[in-house]
């Protein structure tokens, strides 16, 4: 499985990764629903489970997904400070008409 993290994102997270509450955590991407050929997405601080998987990426932060769902592989999650301060979570790979969360 593959993701990408955008430099933005990369701050962001190890923010979230060096709080208290992240101790023994690491990022998970997942699934908060589906529409047809595409799915929102959204970030929690999780442990692994059985059937998760470590992506690394090149940013030095590890990912957590659920190898069961095929819309996380090629996940890209980037972070924007303009026109609103966010993530943005997509899959370029999956998704045909470029939907994406925020």
């Amino acid at each position: 499985m593959k993701c990408k993290i955008n430099r933005n994102a990369a701050k962001v997270l190890n923010k979230m990764l060096s709080t208290e509450e992240a101790e023994g955590k690491m990022i998970r991407v997942y699934i908060t629903h589906m529409h047809g050929d595409h799915a929102h997405y959204d970030i929690k601080l999780d442990t692994p489970t059985e059937h998760d998987e470590i992506v690394k990426t090149d940013k030095d932060i590890d990912i957590l997904l659920d190898k069961r769902e095929a819309f996380l592989d090629g996940v890209w999650i980037k972070y924007f400070y303009v026109p609103e301060e966010g993530f943005e979570i997509n899959n370029p790979s999956k998704e045909a008409h470029g939907h994406h969360h925020h």
